[in-house]
């Protein structure tokens, strides 16, 4: 298997991350008891599915000739490792507030992944991760700002000394 350079493996990793939100958009969206986080959830997924899909079209163009492969199977762990960490904290018994915290981290780490992506590309200037990025950053932090934003609203609703 080809070696990958930093970027390429930072690419790997924002595709497998995509990857990932699409599972959690949808166990959470079973999660949630409100209709308008449903809908934020749906369309999140959507939008983690059209990041997915232009992610893998990046990976035709001739600056990662050779590495498409390498690439695809680092944003398989990825996805794996992320999938493994939502099983750990969203357990049997997680309610919506649960779901929405751990896509508060889940999100930030996305958000992270892609401004490292970005700042790599300012060196490498690979046009097609400059408009992968200049799509994805914004959207991340939209993410990560819906999903910190209902986390709150739902905790305020919460009792916090009923027994947990």
């Amino acid at each position: 298997m080809a070696e990958l350079r930093t970027l390429d493996e930072k690419l790997g990793e924002v595709l497998g991350l995509a990857q990932a939100a699409r599972a959690a958009t949808d166990k959470i969206a079973k999660l949630a008891e409100d209709d308008e986080h449903r809908r934020l959830l749906e369309q999140m997924g959507r939008e983690a599915a059209e990041t997915e899909e232009r992610c893998q079209a990046a990976l035709d163009d001739e600056a990662f000739s050779g590495l498409k492969t390498a690439i695809a199977e680092n944003a398989r762990e990825t996805k794996q490792e992320a999938t493994e960490m939502m099983k750990t904290y969203l357990g049997d018994d997680a309610e919506e507030l649960d779901g929405f915290e751990f896509l508060t981290m889940a999100e930030a780490g996305e958000l992270g992944h892609w401004e490292v992506l970005r700042t790599l590309n300012d060196k490498a200037q690979i046009p097609v991760v400059r408009e992968l990025t200049e799509f994805a950053v914004p959207l991340q932090a939209r993410h990560f700002e819906t999903v910190r934003s209902t986390s709150i609203e739902l905790a305020a609703e919460e009792d916090p000394l009923a027994v947990a």
